[in-house]
């Protein structure tokens, strides 16, 4: 079956069987999440910080209090 009728079967589901779907379909892209590559970039900044966080160089923030902040801005 090709991505197109893949496509047309999901659009005759249900809503709830759409999302049930999705759900499975991010599950098992979290299964394999180790097989997505790394760019050397990201894994450099990655290191970075991390030494910076062992180092006590990083200002970390409480994550409730930046979500609230957000959405007060954003109301």
């Amino acid at each position: 079956m090709d991505f197109t009728e893949i496509t047309k079967e999901i659009k005759k589901l249900s809503l709830s069987q759409r999302l049930s779907l999705a759900q499975d379909i991010w599950d098992s892209i979290a299964l394999e999440n180790n097989l997505i590559p790394l760019p050397e970039w990201q894994k450099n900044e990655l290191n970075k910080r991390y030494i910076q966080y062992q180092q006590d160089k990083l200002e970390l923030h409480d994550w409730l209090k930046i979500h609230n902040e957000l959405r007060e801005k954003y109301k």
